[in-house]
């Protein structure tokens, strides 16, 4: 007797850890606290959506809300959803508060990302924030991206965890771009610092830009690499973006030169001082990041890249 109550005591404890590895693997890293960093999401105003945005497709899916301020983008059967800025841009500095659909969301993909397609369909540019639905064990995974002149099959792709429930609440999702940098960063910690540098001008974008805002089914590569399709029994799927920021060099194809909406202070995204490189507290936060955060890098990819992408080194 006392030797089945000692095995039973011991499926119950490996039950109880398989349930708490379980748990824990879902959650932990929502445990870390960020470093304190310059918040550069309170240095511009938002624009609104209704003024800054026009649809890019499935408009009956696109809800604006709050004076345009607000805007629900939903997935269903029937069609993804998405807003493209009406100006392009040739830099500056791009954010949106984000908030996720809640719930089993395999295959759902949000993005918000920089592309020129439209005009160089065969040559084009992206810079890209996307945040990958999640199975019933993992969470949402923010991907990012960078190529130019139509490198797509290069792919220099990072992939991070979040330390929040980005379902929750608003969280914001920024971009700088300027000839210096390009940097990702979620709620001003910065993730990822792409350096431009003059001998690898191919691999950075260099062309004007418009920014979009979508949510799409990405069913054949966006769950653990397409293992988990969208699940439209769990349908509409809704995300909620507002506090659009836009503010640098907007694309005058009329002039020779654009038109710099940021003007020469210490602010502007293109030129000013806080945004030509990161300052020592955003270094160590982005150092935070890549330590507690990063899984997956491109740089580290040598199964797939038997000779590493020249910037990687």
């Amino acid at each position: 007797m006392a030797l089945l109550q000692e095995s039973n005591t011991l499926v119950g404890l490996v039950l109880l850890l398989c349930m708490t590895l379980e748990v824990s693997s879902h959650s932990s890293h929502m445990q870390y606290t960020p470093p304190n960093v310059t918040h550069f999401t309170d240095l511009f105003s938002p624009v609104s959506i209704s003024q800054g945005f026009s649809t890019f497709f499935g408009g009956s899916n696109i809800k604006l809300l709050n004076n345009g301020s607000y805007a629900n983008l939903a997935l269903d059967k029937s069609s993804g959803s998405g807003l493209a800025s009406k100006n392009k841009y040739y830099y500056g500095f791009f954010s949106a508060a984000i908030k996720l659909p809640a719930g089993l969301s395999s295959g759902v993909v949000v993005a918000f990302y920089m592309s020129n397609a439209d005009t160089y369909p065969h040559n084009h540019d992206e810079i890209d924030i996307e945040l990958l639905g999640h199975d019933k064990r993992n969470d949402w995974v923010l991907q990012t991206n960078v190529y130019a002149n139509g490198s797509v099959s290069t792919g220099r792709e990072e992939k991070f965890y979040l330390w929040f429930d980005p379902t929750e609440q608003h969280h914001h999702y920024s971009i700088i771009w300027n000839s210096h940098h390009t940097v990702f960063l979620v709620d001003n910690v910065p993730l990822r610092e792409f350096i431009h540098n003059s001998a690898f001008s191919s691999v950075y974008p260099s062309k004007p830009m418009s920014l979009y805002a979508t949510i799409w089914d990405g069913s054949e590569w966006a769950t653990h690499g397409g293992k988990y399709p969208v699940n439209y029994k769990y349908a509409p799927f809704v995300v909620s973006f507002a506090e659009m920021e836009m503010t640098g060099c907007i694309y005058n194809p009329s002039a020779a030169s654009c038109s710099n909406k940021a003007g020469p202070s210490t602010l502007d995204p293109v030129e000013g001082q806080e945004f030509v490189k990161l300052s020592k507290d955003q270094s160590v936060a982005m150092d935070w990041a890549r330590r507690k955060l990063m899984f997956y890098s491109y740089c580290n990819d040598r199964a797939r890249f038997k000779v590493l992408p020249p910037e990687c080194k």
